[in-house]
């Protein structure tokens, strides 16, 4: 085994921990109640698979990146669509295959996060795995046309390396699985920042009860967005606090809300594309809790589907939807389940050096919970006097 091989291993076991924290076991507080593994999986079918990259090149370039890997119906998706519909807060950035989304109202397929310079490759490899794992349509043609969404990680990776290839790609298909969601340093947000501290991939979920019935709503996010003067967590000003190991780029230390967030929304409810639609909206108040301000360098898009319809392009197709006086719980689900994500992407990352010896320092959990602890925030409250 090479040296150079067991620092990338090295690495590995200190950015993807076994058992990564969490926001709730650091006692931060969120309202509603959670599924029961608090992630996208929580909604039944749904499956997630990444694939991580890291590794030390011998020109000294770095590669922290990867591929994630969202199947709405798991293995199912291929064959079988989901109604869907998508939201764009602030458009500085790729989500590919939305007009069709919006068109017909299906997602056809999985939901893939990369990175920016990665969007190409991810769809090609994407399209190459679908033809050879599916049969073909009713018209005799293995049809494709994929979501690809994209945060930037050119801080700790070179991106221009092109190094996610169409191997990483059939890796996170092929590994989705259900139950336990990895968070932080991995997949798609493997060289992710937010509010400068390290990120990446975070995830949560909601249940609600409406009209006599629990439904689920799942949240994942590749977090890579925000300034540190602005983060808020559980209602508590702390990104004032935590200004020290700041993430600057070398070009403008005093640049805007330059950095991008996806926001993936999944529920079993029985909702229609356009009431779909009003989910991915809200996935915009989750990121107003944390400080956001979807400035305008930011690329800010929301995909939301619903497991609870049968979809399909012919026949007669039988559905169900909940009235719109019936959405605000799962509106407000939504909202939670973005925070809580968000912060679990921030707790879960590790500290990170990657290209030309730039770093991200995760968040500091103890100096984290002092300043919670300060605006009475913590799980449970300190008592008052």
């Amino acid at each position: 085994m090479t040296g150079r091989l067991l620092i990338a291993l090295a690495l590995m076991c200190l950015t993807l921990p076994a058992h990564a924290q969490r926001a709730r076991d650091l006692g931060i507080p969120f309202d509603g109640e959670p599924g029961p593994l608090n992630t996208i999986t929580d909604v039944a079918g749904v499956t997630v698979g990444h694939a991580t990259l890291i590794s030390d090149l011998d020109n000294g370039r770095a590669v922290r990146t990867g591929v994630t890997a969202i199947l709405p119906r798991g293995h199912d998706s291929l064959m079988e669509p989901v109604m869907a519909a998508t939201f764009a807060l602030n458009g500085n950035g790729e989500m590919t295959g939305i007009s069709w989304v919006e068109e017909s109202g299906l997602l056809e397929g999985p939901v893939m996060l990369t990175n920016t310079h990665s969007v190409g490759m991810v769809h090609h490899a994407t399209i190459a795995w679908r033809v050879r794992t599916a049969e073909p349509d009713a018209s005799g043609y293995t049809w494709s046309l994929p979501l690809v969404a994209e945060t930037w990680d050119g801080h700790l990776n070179d991106i221009n390396g092109f190094h996610v290839q169409p191997e990483h790609v059939a890796t996170a298909l092929e590994s989705a699985s259900g139950g336990a969601v990895a968070e932080g340093n991995v997949g798609g947000g493997t060289g992710m920042i937010c509010h400068e501290f390290k990120c990446g991939i975070g995830s949560a979920s909601r249940r609600v009860e409406v009209v006599g019935k629990t439904y689920t709503v799942g949240i994942l996010v590749q977090a890579n967005y925000g300034r540190r003067d602005g983060l808020m967590i559980a209602g508590a000003p702390v990104g004032k606090h935590l200004r020290a190991h700041r993430v600057y780029t070398e070009a403008d230390p005093d640049a805007g809300d330059t950095g991008s967030i996806i926001v993936v929304i999944a529920t079993d409810a029985p909702l229609l594309p356009n009431q779909l639609k009003r989910l991915a909206r809200r996935a915009s108040l989750g990121l107003a809790r944390m400080g956001s301000i979807a400035g305008n360098g930011s690329g800010d898009i929301f995909i939301a589907f619903g497991t609870g319809n049968p979809a399909g392009h012919s026949g007669l197709q039988q559905v169900q939807m909940l009235g719109s006086e019936e959405m605000d719980p799962i509106f407000e689900g939504v909202v939670q389940a973005t925070e809580e994500s968000i912060v679990n992407a921030m707790v879960a990352a590790r500290d990170m050096v990657g290209d030309e010896g730039r770093y991200a320092k995760a968040i500091p959990h103890d100096e984290l919970r002092q300043w919670l602890d300060y605006y009475r925030r913590l799980d449970p409250p300190p008592e008052l006097p």
